[in-house]
């Protein structure tokens, strides 16, 4: 099915992370790994919240979630990525790079709020303990999952809509590893003001509004953690949240690069590299921050394991 406002190009060629021929088994082989430890890691865990009812709290409710989101959004973007690497010329449809941009839109914005709904999650538990079980009650965090997917419905359509109105004649090569929005603009031959205003408006509430209200509530928690009384315990809370911390800020830090800064041919390869980090490294390093240092996710595992050994 070919586009339906005007443009003549059918089809995009994606020129993929690297022209250097040297490179493109290495970064295969590396990105093949990295690929199969998120999809062990993030499907290890959701199994692993499913069959254990200790881990069905609302902490572990989000973290099932984000897995799912982690996923879903490492699978439309890394298998084309990969594509990229062992074949000559990886192309892809006009309606297969609007539907490709549209699913990492929806998956990637729906992490922004479950990440921003996690930090909250951690505030409650922390710093108003006593009030934990009201505040995040099941009600509570099925509107808070919900509102986050609904943003990123709305989010995704009005990205996917931008591109879709412009008008491609005869550039088809996209300076990316997947559909993103930048490249796109930079080979519509009709204006992209409008586009990039929107982009800018839209992308810059779901990278600030989350990074303002996750940081703050990190703050909170950081000061709270100070006023622990043991060193160890001190110190093991500070390890946990700092990991957090890390996590956010790469995901969040390389989007804004991304997305909240002027697009040109030099800043594209610069944004090429930037979003590795939130499309495949971020997945990866979610099931192995929010879970393996985590007792109770270990305690888990070690009960799901021996049960089936019997």
């Amino acid at each position: 099915m070919g586009p339906a406002n005007g443009s003549l190009v059918t089809e995009f060629i994606l020129l993929g992370l690297t022209e250097q021929a040297d490179l493109q088994l290495p970064l295969f082989f590396l990105f093949l790994v990295v690929y199969m430890v998120t999809v062990l890691g993030n499907l290890g865990l959701i199994i692993l919240i499913g069959l254990n009812s200790s881990l069905h709290t609302p902490m572990y409710f989000f973290l099932f979630n984000l897995s799912s989101v982690d996923l879903c959004y490492s699978a439309v973007i890394t298998p084309q990525m990969l594509m990229n690497f062992i074949v000559c010329k990886n192309v892809i449809s006009y309606m297969g790079c609007m539907t490709q941009l549209y699913f990492f839109c929806f998956f990637v914005i729906s992490e922004c709020y479950m990440l921003t709904s996690m930090a909250y999650d951690r505030y409650v538990a922390i710093c108003n303990p006593f009030f934990y079980n009201t505040a995040m009650c099941p009600k509570v965090c099925s509107y808070l999952i919900l509102a986050s997917y609904l943003m990123a419905f709305s989010g995704a359509m009005a990205h996917t809509g931008c591109i879709l109105r412009l008008t491609f004649c005869d550039r088809n090569t996209v300076n990316h590893y997947f559909c993103d929005l930048q490249p796109l603009l930079q080979l519509s031959c009709t204006s992209t003001y409008d586009s990039q205003l929107e982009i800018f408006i839209v992308a810059g509430k779901d990278i600030i509004v989350p990074s303002l209200i996750i940081f703050t509530s990190y703050g909170f928690i950081l000061s709270s953690i100070f006023q622990i009384r043991s060193t160890e315990g001190r110190s093991k809370a500070f390890s946990t949240c700092s990991s957090h911390i890390i996590a956010v800020s790469l995901f969040f830090g390389s989007g804004a690069f991304s997305y909240l800064k002027p697009s040109s041919a030099g800043s594209m390869d610069e944004g090429k590299i930037s979003s590795v980090f939130y499309t495949i490294v971020v997945p990866m390093m979610n099931p192995l921050i929010y879970s393996l240092r985590n007792k109770d996710v270990k305690i888990a595992l070690i009960k799901t394991l021996s049960k089936r050994k019997f």
